[in-house]
């Protein structure tokens, strides 16, 4: 890895450390920072992934970032002030919209670059939202995490398109590789899931939020040729039991209860997508990037994705999987129909070709080596 100048003290600031893209990506670039010679800080108000910025070579500074109280935000300004002159931080780096105002008032009192990272499609459903967004479009530099959010930076924000990157999110292809994954941890969490022996499964990997798109999954499997498909719902509820329920409940109307699972948090995808026949991402709004279709990929398993948002960038149609129009079971279910009736050659062909784009494009190694030269050209 090619070092950082000297002296370089690298400060991300963001919400809170708990689980997501946003915050793995802030442990993904504490790894590469400390790697490349430089100082790691990260600011937030702490969770379960403080360990892994720790173990990663990082030092985490608690503080309330999370607050969109405009008296609070106005405060965390004054102490990562204090914080960037006390450490001698020469990058400041937002991934969140509360903790970017308070970072770039920071950054403009203490004279430091400031960079962002414009993570997804914020919404604008309420007055003034577009003005609150516009902060992670105001970096010295934004990186976009894939071509259609640079679209949605150019369309919405008056950047200056020289200042924006794109820089597509990454997967570990060592870690999510299917020759590491060894067949206990598959059997285990079969035998956990009640997964029928021989049965073809079809996973949907997402938080159990309405807009990812379980209902239209599961109206997809009711419509299939194949009868003994099992559908397994991977991701936390995070408090969502009632939509859970519903999901259940929409299961039995459609007389498939029996062949649908809902697991809830996985912490070993690696082998749950070695469970998979298909992998499936169903969002009905637009995603920024969606990293489950490239640990997918990478695992060697063929993604059905809507065409739409950042997933329609990771997939390529008819060679790495399928695009389906967003919301329509009909599609989707002609769609699995196709996956499903790969014969073993073919579906092979389709691993190996997903994997290698995975290798070729989105990797973590990428995202962190032009992360750093964006570092670079600032410093």
């Amino acid at each position: 890895m090619v070092p950082l100048p000297p002296g370089t003290v690298v400060l991300q600031v963001l919400p809170s450390l708990g689980t997501g893209g946003v915050e793995r990506g802030t442990v993904e670039m504490v790894d590469a920072i400390a790697a490349a010679g430089g100082t790691p800080l990260v600011a937030s108000e702490g969770g379960r992934l403080v360990a892994a910025v720790e173990r990663a070579g990082g030092r985490h500074i608690t503080l309330p970032l999370a607050t969109k109280n405009p008296v609070g935000i106005w405060r965390n300004a004054g102490r990562l002030t204090a914080l960037i002159r006390a450490e001698g931080v020469r990058i400041v780096h937002a991934r969140s919209r509360a903790p970017a105002w308070s970072a770039s008032l920071a950054a403009r009192r203490t004279g430091v670059p400031f960079v962002t990272t414009y993570h997804g499609v914020y919404s604008e459903d309420l007055p003034g939202k577009r003005r609150y967004n516009a902060v992670m479009a105001r970096g010295d530099r934004v990186i976009a995490i894939s071509h259609y959010v640079a679209d949605l930076i150019a369309a919405r924000h008056d950047a200056d398109p020289a200042h924006v990157r794109v820089i597509p999110r990454g997967v570990d292809p060592v870690l999510f590789d299917p020759d590491r994954v060894a067949a206990p941890r598959i059997a285990r969490l079969a035998e956990a899931w009640r997964l029928p022996d021989g049965a073809p499964t079809v996973m949907l990997p997402a938080r159990l939020t309405r807009w990812k798109g379980a209902e239209v999954l599961i109206d997809a499997m009711a419509r299939l040729s194949y009868p003994d498909v099992c559908c397994v719902l991977v991701g936390p509820t995070q408090g969502r039991e009632r939509f859970a329920r519903s999901l259940a409940a929409q299961a039995h109307r459609l007389g498939i209860a029996d062949r649908l699972r809902l697991v809830g948090q996985c912490d070993d995808m690696p082998a749950a997508l070695m469970l998979a026949d298909v992998v499936v991402s169903t969002s009905l709004d637009p995603e920024g990037f969606g990293r489950a279709v490239i640990e997918a990929q990478a695992m060697a398993r063929p993604v059905i994705a809507t065409d739409h948002g950042g997933a329609a960038e990771t997939v390529e149609h008819g060679v790495t999987g399928w695009h389906v129009p967003p919301g329509d079971a009909a599609a989707l279910a002609a769609a699995l129909d196709a996956a499903l009736g790969l014969d073993p050659a073919a579906r092979q062909a389709f691993g190996a070709q997903a994997r290698a784009s995975v290798q070729a494009h989105f990797t973590v190694a990428a995202m962190q080596a032009a992360t750093l030269d964006v570092y670079r050209e600032l410093l």
